[in-house]
């Protein structure tokens, strides 16, 4: 769990719950992770979110992928908003969510985009958090 962001004592805003979990290695630490989420949320203003995040190998990413998603493939990131954001958006909505990362796909990724893979590797938590947070690719729904 993070810290949460430095303001004045009597605005001080606790950081969300987020657990996160490795059934494989990934190239940042739980701690990174948990803290890259934080930010977002924050950022986002959805002080009321909490999520679990969980690190997975293909094979376990492609079943997810086509069990719930009806696509036959390993993919890098899946989220899942287990309570959608109020529409209108409220300041602080609550959200609830669990997010896949796939860290060998992330590597495929990084090579692809001539990054690192933990570079990478942030920036699927970040997807993966705006995902759950509502946020949908614009070309595509997904």
């Amino acid at each position: 769990m993070s810290r949460p962001v430095a303001q004045s004592p009597s605005r001080q805003v606790p950081a969300p719950p987020t657990q996160v979990s490795m059934t494989v290695r990934a190239a940042i630490g739980v701690a990174d992770v948990a803290r890259i989420a934080a930010a977002v949320i924050r950022a986002e203003h959805a002080t009321g979110a909490a999520m679990s995040i969980t690190f997975v190998g293909p094979a376990r990413m492609r079943t997810l992928n086509r069990e719930h998603l009806g696509k036959d493939r390993a993919t890098d990131v899946i989220a899942f908003a287990l309570s959608r954001p109020p529409v209108p958006p409220s300041p602080r909505p609550t959200v609830v969510g669990d997010i896949y990362i796939c860290p060998a796909a992330a590597a495929q990724n990084a090579r692809r985009f001539g990054t690192t893979v933990r570079d990478e590797t942030r920036r699927l938590v970040v997807h993966g958090v705006l995902h759950v947070l509502g946020y949908e690719h614009p070309d595509t729904g997904d």
